[in-house]
């Protein structure tokens, strides 16, 4: 079985990079926004499309906000998976930085090439969306201390 496994440092609270990565429902919006444009929920699954108009059914798996950690599985898609298995889970760096890991688990091996250009596409834009959405919300405190 081939495994990826990236770490993320975002400048965020852990709390703000958990709340982004638990909104299974809200992939598009709050955690790869352009990279997927759209995110539907039925039941414990959740269906992604990507901006290519690939669209790729998950198995959410568990959500434990205990320990900040979302599992899921791809069970079908364009790519030819076996086996997929994967997980975020959220560790404080310390007050304002965190650090989002990232593994991948999947059959067949000839496919580690393409989905570790995904991971690592996709963290560069988890990282961004949610350090914009924690400066947006800053800002917003901000101004709303002004008045």
């Amino acid at each position: 079985m081939a495994t990826i496994r990236k770490e993320i440092m975002i400048e965020a609270k852990p709390e703000q990079v958990w709340d982004a990565v638990r909104d299974v429902g809200a992939v598009h919006r709050r955690f790869v926004p352009g990279y997927t444009v759209d995110t539907r929920l039925d039941g414990d699954y959740r269906i992604l499309t990507f901006s290519n108009g690939a669209v790729v059914r998950e198995l959410i798996v568990a959500v434990d906000d205990e320990a900040c950690r979302l599992a899921y599985a791809v069970v079908e898609g364009r790519m030819p998976l076996v086996h997929h298995h994967a997980s975020f889970q959220v560790f404080a760096e310390n007050d304002s930085h965190s650090r989002l890991v990232w593994i991948t688990d999947f059959l067949p091996h000839e496919l580690a090439a393409e989905i570790r250009m995904r991971v690592e596409r996709g963290a560069e834009v988890m990282k961004q969306t949610i350090e914009a959405e924690v400066k947006a919300d800053s800002q917003c405190h901000k101004k709303g201390d002004e008045k």
